[in-house]
């Protein structure tokens, strides 16, 4: 218990009072302040052009490349016009479906 009248009251209360001076949170704020202004200062790098690269593609690799994007449309025109390569395609479909088709078990 503190009496009123004593010194030593008083001289604890001071020095409760000098502990939580808020100056070292404001000196602290500046600082920091001071640095994001020093990194709004600096200039932004620009970005590096990504490298290109030309590709030149034979005219096999882009009957290939055409043959792999065709539609099942038109591999079967090609097929009916005489094309070697789609008649055997549409008849490797055939027989896969086929062995499909007998491989298939109905479970009831």
């Amino acid at each position: 218990m503190l009496i009123k009248g004593d010194a030593r009251a008083d001289k604890v209360t001071k020095e409760s009072i000098n502990m939580s001076d808020p100056v070292g949170s404001v000196t602290q704020t500046q600082a920091v302040a001071q640095a994001a202004d020093l990194r709004a200062k600096a200039p932004e790098p620009r970005p590096q052009p990504l490298p290109t690269d030309t590709v030149q593609l034979s005219d096999a690799a882009q009957a290939a490349l055409r043959e792999t994007v065709e539609t099942p449309a038109q591999t079967a025109k090609e097929a009916a016009t005489g094309d070697l390569q789609a008649k055997r395609l549409l008849a490797k479909q055939a027989a896969a479906k086929e062995q499909e088709a007998r491989t298939k078990h109905v479970v009831a």
